[in-house]
């Protein structure tokens, strides 16, 4: 057996010391990523203020980007968990939309606010769970089974809606709504949206579902050596995302005050634009709850500050765009130098 060989007595060779792991400086770049988005944050919150700053600034308006970005964000923590695992859903908009039509019927409405919430809850965990089968069991892309929800969700709120809004008549619903629901001048809405990210980010970095989801989307092969179902943790990932779409209905209810086949539209690439501004990689294996409800932020921030300046649509879109695209190259080159 050969012995490790000591340098000679008197000599100044050293001997080379042993690397850390690479995993030891994720949570500086994650603490540099966090620092970076509250920078863009902070200064989206200048401009708006110096072009604005009589709207801008107002209470109102700050509550009123908050509530709505709640919705979104609420959807876009179910869509980080699933983006982590190397999964994709394109069908969290169209199951917002589903829920919130079916939730509102009138025949749903006639059991008060209980049956509006149980029934978006159960509608989005519905949907979620035929996705997870579909895709754990049946070997289905994501893309493709998700895609295929997409369009079977949005046909069935229309059939029901027959492309009508349905109106909430429910006062304890709408109350929520109003101003006089607000606790310490926090919107209803925020707070839920508030509660549903602190548990995501428990969820995810602080138990044992967390770190298989993340081990899923490093390497599923060697997730499932190390004895993790990977079949049934994907189920429970699109379960996950069903339920946040369900939250997501209700609070859109909410603020709505009706049911629309139209409701949610585009909140899937709001979702996934959002998670990927915050450092999820698209790949799977690596995702912030904290930067996805930063990505959320700063895209209804951008938003308003346009609606503000009376700027087009296009122009916002345009500008999401070219956000989503310098994210990408960023998270390219960072993962090119680590």
């Amino acid at each position: 057996m050969t012995q490790p060989v000591s340098p000679p007595r008197g000599s100044t060779a050293k001997v080379p010391e042993a690397q850390p792991p690479a995993w030891r400086g994720l949570p500086a770049r994650a603490d540099v990523r966090t620092l970076s988005l509250l920078g863009v944050l902070a200064a989206l919150i200048v401009v708006g203020g110096i072009t604005k700053p009589d709207e801008f600034l107002d209470t109102r308006n700050l509550q009123l980007v908050l509530t709505q970005a709640s919705v979104v964000g609420v959807v876009t923590v179910g869509m980080t968990f699933v983006i982590v695992s190397g999964g994709i859903d394109l069908s969290v908009g169209a199951i917002v939309a589903l829920a919130s039509v079916w939730a509102t019927t009138v025949a749903t409405q006639e059991y008060g606010f209980a049956g509006i919430l149980f029934t978006a809850i159960v509608v989005g965990v519905g949907c979620g769970l035929v996705n997870g089968v579909l895709i754990a069991y049946g070997s289905m892309v994501p893309f493709i089974a998700t895609l295929a929800m997409l369009a079977s969700a949005r046909g069935l709120a229309l059939q029901i809606t027959d492309g009508k809004t349905q109106i909430v008549t429910v006062p304890s619903v709408l109350d929520l709504g109003e101003r006089d629901a607000y606790v310490l001048g926090i919107p209803p809405l925020v707070m839920v949206f508030a509660v549903v990210t602190v548990i995501g980010w428990l969820v995810l970095n602080r138990t044992t579902f967390g770190r298989r989801t993340v081990a899923v989307g490093g390497n599923p092969e060697a997730a499932r050596l190390a004895g993790i179902d990977v079949r049934r943790q994907r189920l429970y990932l699109y379960l996950l995302s069903g339920l946040c779409c369900g939250i997501a209905a209700f609070l859109l209810i909410v603020l709505s005050g009706s049911g629309q086949n139209t409701n949610g539209n585009l909140y899937e690439l709001d979702a996934i634009a959002a998670a990927i501004i915050g450092g999820t990689l698209l790949t799977g294996g690596r995702g912030t709850i904290t930067g996805s409800v930063l990505g959320v932020l700063i895209f209804f921030t951008i938003t308003n500050i346009f609606a503000l300046n009376n700027l087009q649509s296009d122009v916002q879109q345009i500008a999401k765009g070219a956000i989503i695209v310098a994210a990408v190259l960023v998270q390219r080159r960072t993962a090119s130098t680590t």
